[in-house]
């Protein structure tokens, strides 16, 4: 499968500053919601079709890997169709995984359909270390031998059993993948501890449209019951992406425009709107779309990422950007990702005011103005947040990473010149003009 953006590798992204942003955009799929749906298709007894689904580079490379196991895998238009049938092996290739994390989604449900599963250790986005130890400590507990021999991971079991297992940490990853495996296991097993961000609710409603039985009888609570067959009576559609969606919310109130996000979910964007509000962007929810109000000057404010309903750390690098010029002193705190702060350096570099203490960025917007300049994305939220920044800047900047991009935004680049914004991909040795004539 080929990405629709062709080769990104010596692409970057030009945005030219000063431009209300306004008009209507629509938020595409989840991304981190079809990558677990469609490694959960593993465990079904035929095809299945999930619908509202974002052509990505992680959901193409998760789709090869489903692939070089023997399935097969389909897109037309937004519909995506996988038959796990033909699924012959249980060895995902290095080459494959290494690309991104999401790819350690399919140990669950290899084991629970196959008894066997040999996945390396995992690569994507560099925001600090997301070890697999919940995931794996999990499975332990529901009677998988787990090996682990030169950066893979070995997991056998002839059968899983129900278990009673508590996270230790609120993990969205080991949460998923044990919820998948638990579809294989004898009896009952209840997870505590569970997290609780959409594409996990998402991801236990796919399974349950497949025929799963799986109680939420509490907060952080699941009760999966195994073995039972799977097999989809009707495609399934993938909830809007939350973080696209918040992200062209971010871009529009950065620019003081107004403008409305459309299919996306309101309920999904508490923590952000806010925020918003808080910084006195005046915003309606409706149905399925939000409408920002043009606004003046912001306001400064505190963020502390935490997990869902929390404020979402894939939001931090966004919503710092905008407070660069905020009047007043913001404090962003930082309580998931260790190193989602490398983004910071080309902020200032930009003419932004920013102290970082430890997992804490101080940022002072009072009398601030950006400046474009050449500028380094190095993971997919930081190079969106360089591309807000370009947004509030004077002249052009440069924003070198658009291969990070594309693992996490649909149309990225046509959606923000459906907004207004000047912008557009040109060679990652692009000269810039003399930004101040």
């Amino acid at each position: 499968m080929s990405n629709p953006e062709g080769n990104t590798e010596n692409r970057a992204i030009l945005v030219t500053g000063g431009r209300q942003l306004s008009g209507e955009v629509a938020a595409s799929g989840a991304k981190n919601s079809a990558l677990p749906l469609i490694c959960a298709s593993v465990l079904a007894d035929g095809p299945v079709t999930l619908t509202n689904v974002p052509r990505l580079d992680d959901v193409l490379s998760i789709c090869e890997l489903l692939e070089s196991l023997g399935a097969k895998c389909a897109f037309d238009g937004g519909s995506l169709t996988i038959d796990p049938t033909s699924i012959t092996r249980q060895d995902a290739p290095y080459e494959l995984v290494r690309r991104m994390r999401a790819s350690f989604l399919v140990l669950g449900p290899l084991l629970a359909k196959f008894g066997h599963a040999e996945v390396p250790l995992p690569g994507g986005c560099n925001i600090g270390p997301r070890p697999v130890d919940e995931h794996l400590r999990a499975l332990g507990e529901m009677g998988a031998e787990i090996e682990f021999k030169k950066g893979v991971v070995y997991a056998g079991a002839k059968k899983l059993r129900g278990e009673q297992v508590y996270f230790n940490i609120t993990s969205v990853g080991a949460t998923e993948n044990v919820v998948m495996a638990a579809m294989g296991a004898e009896g009952v097993t209840v997870l505590e501890n569970c997290a609780e961000e959409p594409e996990v609710a998402d991801l236990v409603n796919f399974l349950r449209s497949l025929g799963a039985d799986i109680k939420t009888p509490g907060s952080k609570r699941l009760e999966v019951r195994g073995g039972l067959a799977l097999k989809q009576r009707e495609p399934y559609s993938i909830i809007p992406d939350r973080i696209e969606a918040g992200t062209f919310l971010l871009a529009v109130a950065a620019t003081g425009g107004g403008g409305t996000v459309k299919r996306c979910e309101p309920a999904h964007l508490t923590a952000l709107t806010e925020k918003l509000r808080e910084m006195g962007v005046g915003l309606r929810a409706e149905g399925n779309d939000i409408t920002l109000a043009p606004n003046g000057r912001l306001k400064a404010t505190k963020v502390r990422t935490q997990p869902y309903p929390g404020f979402p750390t894939d939001l931090q690098p966004q919503i710092t950007t905008v407070l660069t010029m905020a009047q007043g002193v913001s404090v962003v705190t930082e309580s998931v990702f260790e190193q989602r702060f490398s983004y910071l350096p080309e902020l200032k570099r930009m003419g932004a005011n920013i102290i970082q203490q430890d997992n804490a960025a101080i940022v002072d917007g009072t009398g601030v103005r950006l400046t474009g300049a050449p500028v380094d994305g190095y993971d997919l939220r930081g190079v969106a947040a360089m591309t807000i920044a370009g947004l509030m800047a004077q002249g052009e900047t440069l924003i070198r990473g658009f291969g990070h991009l594309v693992r996490g935004y649909e149309d990225f680049i046509a959606k923000m010149e459906g907004l207004g914004a000047d912008i557009r991909l040109v060679d990652k040795d692009y000269e810039l003009k003399n930004n101040h004539g």
